[in-house]
């Protein structure tokens, strides 16, 4: 099997058991909305389709306008078109944070360049959403309450278990958040022994909510420590 076909077979596979909190629900793009199946299949066969060994970068758990719109990481329905060359019928998204990640892709050398050597995926493979009091349904991360994190442990550990069966490296992991996502991590590291290192970085939203004006400063950071 290729890696493209691993991760094909892990996606569609995915599924929560856990019993989450009151008010709050799991995000599954790939059982929601029966187009991100074949969106995401055309993705990983176009980018992963060979044996290569991949690093991994670790995101927090799917949003609804990046992965969940498209099944892949960090990538809206915009990038995926105009930078990925694969069209996703009937809706559009834009996500900041994937505006960051497909700058840094740029920079790196290219879509081809850059998922030839990387593999992102999030500590938690699927996401979460919670209703506010005015009925709109926001992202809610898996660190957001300790019921929540308690209740996707198992679910975590799992998951990054069967990805590590893969072609990926384990000298060295790359998470994005140097808040809570990075201390969970690499405190479920030191216990897994999942990787030999745990880079944080900083979170795409993060800088393009708080730090636009420097937002080259974060994409040569990334690069520095790609090893470019």
């Amino acid at each position: 099997m290729t890696l493209a076909d691993q991760i094909i077979r892990y996606n569609k596979q995915l599924h929560f058991e856990g019993k989450l909190p009151a008010g709050i629900k799991v995000l599954n793009p790939f059982r929601e909305n029966p187009d991100i199946p074949e969106i995401m299949t055309q993705f990983y066969k176009k980018f992963y389709d060979d044996q290569h060994p991949r690093r991994m970068i670790l995101g927090i758990n799917p949003g609804r306008l990046g992965s969940g719109a498209t099944g892949v990481p960090f990538t809206d329905t915009k990038r995926m078109a105009e930078k990925c060359g694969i069209q996703v019928p009937g809706f559009k998204t834009h996500e900041p944070s994937s505006v960051f990640v497909y700058d840094v892709i740029d920079a790196y050398g290219g879509v081809a360049k850059f998922y030839r050597d990387f593999y992102i995926s999030a500590v938690c493979p699927l996401g979460f959403t919670a209703i506010k009091d005015d009925g709109k349904e926001i992202n809610y991360n898996y660190y957001d309450s300790a019921a929540l994190t308690k209740a996707a442990y198992g679910f975590i550990v799992s998951s990054m278990r069967e990805q590590l069966e893969w072609n990926i490296s384990k000298d060295i992991c790359f998470v994005m958040g140097t808040g809570k996502n990075a201390a969970f991590f690499q405190a479920l590291n030191e216990k897994e022994k999942f990787f030999g290192k745990v880079v944080p970085l900083e979170h795409p939203r993060y800088v393009m909510q708080y730090k636009t004006k420097t937002k080259q400063v974060y994409i040569d950071k990334y690069l520095t420590e790609f090893g470019l």
